[in-house]
Formats: C-alpha cells, sequence, structure tokens
C-alpha cells in the first residue's frame, strides 16, 4: 500500500495514455455542520485521514460510477465519504461489511486508465459517522454526521505532541527508508489533532489499528497509542541496528580468514605443494584431448582462465567448475558409424514389431539414400496413432536397425522453455536442458532422439517449449543449436529425431510443419493374435519364470482373450492380460498342478472370470429410431448407437448425451433435413411445429464431438418419424448436408475395424472415402459388405426397412 503523504504537491504525474481530469484550482471544501447525504465509497486496505492526500484505484463498477456522478456533478467542492471495508477480500461488499466511522474527502484529480479503471486523487477533510447507509441507488450512498475531536487544545494534548514529535525523530533517523523531509513535516504541525492524524497515516500500521485510530475522537488518547506504536518501531529498528552490527563484525572476520587462505595457498604454492595447480593442468589436459569446436574451445579455456584466477570459496568457482565439467562429459566429435545395410535393417525391424509397414518402409528409404549420399540430413519422424501401438518400441529398433545409441525424451506436461534450451549461469543451481543432456547420456553426437508425447507440450508465462523445438527440429538450423547453459553452437544435423504423438490437432502448427507425419493406426484382431504368439506370450513366459513346456496357450485362448476381454487399438491391455493368465497359471503349478497346463478357451474363463467385452450389436432386433454410428477416438475405433424420439410438442429439438458444438450442429442439419423433405415421407407440412425431437447418444458421460456422425443421426431421426426400422446389422459413418449429401469424414480404418470388431455385416461410408479403402486388411474386406453412398436417399434406402405397423 503506498505511504500517504499531506503534501499535495507530492502527487504522481499521470502517465501519457491516462486521461486527465483535474478540478484544481476549485474553493476549499467545508466541513459538515449537520447530516448530510453523500455518496460513499468503500475501499480495501486504505485508511484515509483528514488533511492526507493520496491516490486510490477504483474498480468496481459500482465505486466508478460513484466517481464519475461526484466529478460530473454540480457540487464544485467534489465531495464524498470513504470508508473502509472490514474484509478486504470481498468481492462485491454489503452494508454489513462497512466499518461506521470513515472520513469526508474531496477529489483532487481523477485519471480514466486504459483499462476502464479509474486513479483518483483524494484529501481527507475529517471524520464522519455513517448513520445510515444505502444499496438503493447505481452506488452506495450514506447519511452522515461530523464527528468533532474532543481534548485538542488541552495542556495533556500540548505535552503529548512533543513526545510524539521526539519519538518520530528517533525512528525517522534510525529508519533508512523513511525520508528526512518528513521530519520538517512533522515539525511544521502545530495542531494535535493534525499531528496525530499525519503519524497514524506515515506510520508502519495494520489496516485494524489506522482504523481505531480513525475512531478515536480524543486528541489526547490517539496520540497516546501513536506514541505506543513509535515506541515499539524506535524499539525494533534499534534492535535491528544491533544485529547488522553484529553481522558487519562477522562478516570482516570472514574477510579476514578469506585474505589467510590465499596467503596459505601462496605458501602451498612456493613449495611446490599447490593441488589446485594440479587440478587445473589437469582439466586443460581433457580439454586439449577434447574434439570441441573452435568457439567452444575457445569459451572453455576462457571460463578455465577465470577459475584459475577465483578463489576455491567463491560461489563461482563451483560455478565454472560445473560449467566445466559439462563441456568435458559431451561426447564433442564422437560418432557412431551407421550400419548401412537394408537387408540387414529390415530383418531387425521385422523382428521386432508386427506390421507397422508404412513406417518400416520409410526408414528403409532412409537408408536406402543414405547408402547413396553419406552426408543426407536425417529427416524429422513423427509417429501419431494410439497408444500401444508400439510407437516408442518402434524408434528402439530403428535405432538398432541404423547402430546408433538411443535416448527417449519425455516430453508430456513439459511447460518450461528453459527445460529443453537450459538455464543461464547466473541463475542458481542452473542446468543445461534435455537435449544436451540426451546428446551426453547417448554419448556421441548422431544418437536417435526419440520425443516422446509431444502433442503433449505445455506453455506458461515461462516460455512455450514448441517454440524452443522449431530450431532443434529444423535441418536448416539445428547445425548451430544453442543451449543456454552452455552458450556454444551444437550441431543437431546428425541427430535423427522421432517424435510420437497420440493425436495431431494438438501440435502446434509451425512444428506439425516440420515434421513428417506417419500414422500408425490400430491393429486388426490377426495382427494382434500373431503380436501376442510372436512377441507378448514370450515375453511374459521369461517374465514369470514359466517355459512353454510347462504352460502351452493355444490359439484360440488368444482369440477369446483379445474378443472377449480387450478391446483397445494397441496391445498394452492385451500384455497386461496375458500376463495376469500367466501368474493365475503359475500359481497353480506351485500349488502342485501337473505340467505341462494347457490353456484353452474353458481355461481362459476360468482364469479371468466372466467376459468383459460384449461383442453383440446393440439391439438384439431391428428396431425404429435406433441406428449405429461408427465413431473414431485417439485410442481406435469404436461403435456409436445413435437414438432418436418424436413426441407430441411444439417443435424443439432436444439433444442429449454430452455432445459437442460440431455434434450438435449435425442433428440440427438432419431436422432440416427431415422437415425439408417431410412431405415425401406423408408427414405433413405442419408436423414440426407439432411434435418434440429428442435425440440421444448413449454413455452419456462421455463427450463426444465432431461431423461424422450426420448421416447416423438423420437415419435414426427418419426412421423415428416414419416408424421404419433400422437395419441393426448395418454401420455407417458420413457427414451429412443440408441438401442431403454425403461428404468424406476421416478415420476410415480405425471405424471399419471397430465395426468388423463388433460384427457388423455391412457399412455405409461416403463414395469420396473410396481412395481409403486401400488401407482395409484383405480380409475385413471380405467380412464386411462397404457400401459407397453419395445422397442421404440411397442411406435410407439402404438402411431403412419397411413399415412394420401403420401411422396412428
Amino acid at each position: 500500500m503506498a505511504k500517504p503523504t499531506p503534501l499535495p504537491d507530492l502527487i504522481e504525474e499521470p502517465d501519457a495514455d491516462e486521461e486527465v481530469l483535474s478540478s484544481e484550482g476549485e474553493d476549499e471544501s467545508q466541513h459538515l455542520t449537520s447530516e448530510t447525504d453523500l455518496g460513499l465509497l468503500p475501499l480495501r486496505d486504505t485508511v484515509v485521514f483528514p488533511g492526507i492526500v493520496l491516490p486510490v484505484m477504483v474498480g468496481r463498477a459500482k465505486s466508478r460510477r460513484l466517481i464519475e456522478s461526484v466529478y460530473a456533478g454540480d457540487d464544485d467542492d467534489k465531495l464524498l465519504a470513504v470508508v473502509t471495508l472490514k474484509d478486504a477480500t470481498v468481492e462485491d461488499p454489503t452494508i454489513e461489511d462497512f466499518y461506521s466511522v470513515g472520513t469526508l474527502v474531496r477529489i483532487i484529480q481523477m485519471f480514466k486508465l486504459p483499462d476502464g479503471n479509474i486513479r483518483v486523487v483524494i484529501e481527507g477533510i475529517e471524520r464522519i459517522k455513517l448513520e445510515h447507509i444505502s444499496d438503493a441507488g447505481p452506488f452506495f450512498t450514506a447519511t452522515v454526521l461530523p464527528l468533532q475531536d474532543t481534548n485538542a487544545h488541552s495542556a495533556p494534548a500540548e505535552a503529548m505532541l512533543r513526545s510524539v514529535l521526539g519519538a518520530f525523530q528517533r525512528m525517522v533517523t534510525l529508519a533508512p527508508y523513511l525520508p528526512e523531509q518528513l521530519i520538517a513535516a512533522a515539525m511544521n504541525v502545530s495542531d494535535p489533532a493534525m499531528l496525530a492524524d499525519f503519524m497514524a497515516a506515515n506510520v508502519n500500521i495494520d489496516v485494524e489499528g489506522r482504523q481505531e485510530l480513525l475512531e478515536t475522537a480524543d486528541v489526547v488518547e490517539r496520540l497516546e497509542r501513536v506514541l505506543r506504536i513509535l515506541s515499539r518501531e524506535v524499539e525494533l529498528l534499534e534492535m535491528g541496528t544491533k544485529i547488522n552490527e553484529q553481522i558487519q563484525g562477522e562478516f570482516d572476520s570472514q574477510q579476514r580468514e578469506f585474505m589467510l587462505r590465499r596467503q596459505l595457498e601462496a605458501i602451498k604454492k612456493e613449495l611446490g605443494e599447490d593441488d589446485a595447480s594440479n587440478e587445473f593442468a589437469d582439466l586443460r589436459r581433457q580439454l586439449e584431448e577434447k574434439d570441441l569446436p573452435e568457439e567452444a574451445k575457445t569459451e572453455a579455456m576462457r571460463e578455465l582462465g577465470r577459475l584459475e584466477s577465483i578463489p576455491s570459496v567463491s560461489p563461482e568457482h563451483s560455478v565454472i567448475r560445473g560449467y566445466l565439467d559439462w563441456m568435458i562429459a559431451m561426447p564433442w566429435g564422437d560418432y557412431t558409424k551407421d550400419s548401412i545395410n537394408v537387408r540387414s535393417a529390415k530383418r531387425i525391424l521385422d523382428q521386432d514389431h508386427y506390421g507397422l509397414d508404412k513406417p518400416k518402409d520409410r526408414v528403409l528409404e532412409y537408408l536406402s539414400v543414405r547408402q547413396l549420399k553419406s552426408d543426407l540430413k536425417g529427416p524429422i519422424l513423427c509417429f501419431v496413432g494410439p497408444p500401444g501401438v508400439g510407437k516408442t518400441s518402434l524408434g528402439q529398433s530403428i535405432a538398432r536397425a541404423l547402430g546408433r545409441n538411443f535416448v527417449r525424451m519425455s516430453l508430456g506436461g513439459v511447460h518450461d522453455e528453459a527445460e529443453l534450451r537450459g538455464h543461464r549461469r547466473t541463475y542458481i543451481g542452473a542446468m543445461p536442458g534435455r537435449i544436451v543432456s540426451a546428446l551426453r547420456r547417448a554419448g556421441s553426437m548422431n544418437p536417435v532422439i526419440m520425443l516422446d508425447e509431444v502433442d503433449k507440450l505445455g506453455a506458461d508465462y515461462r516460455g512455450d517449449p514448441a517454440a524452443a523445438l522449431l530450431e532443434v527440429l529444423d535441418p536448416a538450423q539445428n547445425n548451430t543449436f544453442r543451449d543456454h547453459y552452455l552458450d556454444v553452437p551444437l550441431d543437431l544435423s546428425s541427430v535423427l529425431f522421432i517424435a510420437t504423438a497420440n493425436i495431431s490437432d494438438t501440435i502446434p502448427g509451425p512444428l506439425f510443419d516440420r515434421m513428417e507425419v506417419i500414422n500408425i493406426p490400430g491393429y486388426t484382431e490377426v495382427e494382434k493374435a500373431q503380436i501376442a504368439k510372436k512377441f507378448l506370450l514370450p515375453k511374459q513366459l521369461e517374465a514369470h519364470g514359466l517355459t512353454t513346456k510347462e504352460v502351452k496357450v493355444k490359439s484360440p485362448a488368444i482369440k477369446t482373450v483379445i474378443t472377449k476381454y480387450t478391446r483397445e487399438a494397441g496391445v498394452r491391455s492385451l500384455d497386461r492380460t496375458i500376463a495376469t493368465l500367466l501368474r493365475k497359471t503359475a500359481r497353480q503349478i506351485v500349488e502342485g498342478a501337473e505340467t505341462p497346463i494347457n490353456i484353452g478357451p474353458n481355461e481362459v474363463y476360468e482364469l479371468l472370470g466372466p467376459e468383459r467385452i460384449e461383442a453383440e450389436l446393440g439391439a438384439e432386433k431391428d428396431e425404429v429410431g435406433l441406428a449405429t454410428g461408427l465413431a473414431w477416438t485417439p485410442y481406435g475405433g469404436d461403435v456409436l448407437f445413435i437414438e432418436a424420439t418424436v413426441m407430441p410438442g411444439t417443435g424443439k429439438l432436444i439433444l442429449t448425451g454430452q455432445l459437442g458444438d460440431v455434434m450438435q450442429e449435425s442433428a440440427q442439419a438432419a431436422l432440416t433435413y427431415a422437415r425439408h423433405n417431410g412431405a415425401q415421407w406423408g408427414l405433413g407440412d405442419d408436423w414440426a411445429e407439432k411434435h418434440d425431437v429428442h435425440i440421444h447418444v448413449p454413455a452419456g458421460a462421455i463427450p463426444k464431438d465432431g461431423p461424422s456422425a450426420g448421416i447416423t443421426m438423420t437415419t435414426s431421426l427418419v426412421s423415428a418419424l416414419t416408424d421404419r426400422p433400422v437395419r441393426r446389422s448395418m454401420g455407417m459413418t458420413g457427414e451429412v448436408t443440408l441438401r442431403g449429401k454425403v461428404l468424406p469424414i476421416g478415420g476410415l480404418k480405425e471405424k471399419i475395424l471397430a465395426a468388423h470388431r463388433t460384427g457388423l455385416k455391412s457399412v455405409l461410408i461416403p463414395k469420396q472415402n473410396q481412395k481409403d479403402l486401400i488401407d482395409i486388411p484383405e480380409f475385413v474386406r471380405k467380412d464386411i459388405d462397404l457400401v459407397l453412398v453419395e445422397d442421404v436417399s440411397e442411406v435410407l434406402d439402404r438402411a431403412l426397412l419397411p413399415t412394420v405397423k401403420a401411422k396412428a
């Protein structure tokens, strides 16, 4: 809180961008002589005393209206009442939050700030008592009475005035933060009441103490309270002075010890016992042996020269020593030799991962070009796919295939740019960033660095880490990357950066533009079965101390685990379920069960309990108003059931199921299409005004959004309007327009796999997605009839069955 002052000439001048309204030059305000109605301004943490001038920030809407009204009024004195709030944390105060005693003030100046707030300079005139407070108008008003001082010119008051002046002079002398002009200002005050208010405004007192002084009408009692406060401050200041003198003596002792140690070091040097010299020589030798770039070597030698001239007890000594240790530990000039053998690399990638043809092909293409052009800069790959599909482990396999070192760097939750670029050495505890740390851990300048979870980067007031990655992931710039701690150029052009993400939408655009995105879709059930046989089962057998002679897991058992106990795009849940199966089997063996134990579908049910996944469709029969849609999620595809009901009403559209804005717009478009084409279905012209439509998407606790449910909502709505059932074995996906056109959608492979997993027999898809069918596995295309549609009329003809009963 700003210290108030009784000197008007100390008022701060307004900034250049402030609108200034001034009432200077007006007649002085008159004291109140009787009961008066005034506007009331509540203040936080501020008590205004008579005779004191101070600025006040006004931010509340009510308070701004009061200030503007008083300043624009006819009253030349610009008077209002101010009162302090009992609780400064109250945002919207009421009458009960005000003290009963305030101050009559006059507005001297008013500044309107660009942000809408107002700063006013007010002058306290006299104490007032708030008789009645009203909140009926646009701002607070109060009926006030003057609160007259008592014993102001008595002999005790004159005696207290001298004691207070002496104590105040002593306090200003001891306190370096108080200007000496305050003593002169206090000496010029001869009125005891004014002196008490002057002291109360300029001495360190809490708000409650200031309010008590404001409410004290007896001048002698007010001066006594001020004198007690001044005496306490003087005592504290004298104690602080004594402590400072003690500290200064200790500091002189430390200085003496420092000089003695320097003399001791000089004596040891003369005797040839200088340990520091040996240490510096060792550091110099290590730096010379390193293949540092010229600028880095110059900087390191300069810092070593500084280290030699700084005493070991100095804090800067440890900072420079830590910096040199990092410079020595960095793998300057150390490069692993790439194993450029395309056939060998393909064999390694196939050994470690089943499927994932696109990312494997891209790596093999890079190796092929690298074999032809040795100075090729590494690509910036970004694997985008649901969790558990092998993005991180694929990076490890790529490093193994190239013969390079591998370092994983998790970026999930990183929100400080300094975590990547490092902190400057001026900060206590400064450290290099994660890029430099990764190179140090790798032990080479050309490792494979996995930037895991790049889509989960954060940003706050400390900077944007994604902006720091722009230079790291740009082959045209990263050959001179500078870490804030090392502050020398680092060549990252030989590093192979591989980023991973679950979704690409949250990756910043400039960063996304620097990466080559390779989408990794979820696995099919056939692929999961192969992964379980070749990778997961052998790994878990070894992890649980079992062999194939003791436990034999049959293929039907693995299929049962995949279809009845897990439903995911990746294989993490499948891996955990297999581990659970083997743990229970291990217990049976320990308890004396006969080996080998053969695990088939029946044994899976016995060990894992009831099925967790229902493979049936959402309805047991074809139903009116229930359509099956397909959805894409970051964790793979899923089936979405959409229900519609039409009931007597007033034409309202009710949407439930926690739908996002885009999905709500799709429902509105479906209703508009139905209203436009209602006549051809025999609904009449006024059916929409006499009925309410309710569209619900089950699993209401899960947020849903996107335009691809458009034709599903339209089919469900038309089914409810015409009493024509929807084929339960048919799924659909596509965006709908008001003209009934079916637009293309994304995530087609994941959606078709979800339909196949659920048991749908046919799926309606937009005709413009025909080019994406190449990504659908052959065995899925054989099991599901994929129908291309262009118009909603085609969708309705294929999805709706004839009416099962006449319309009522």
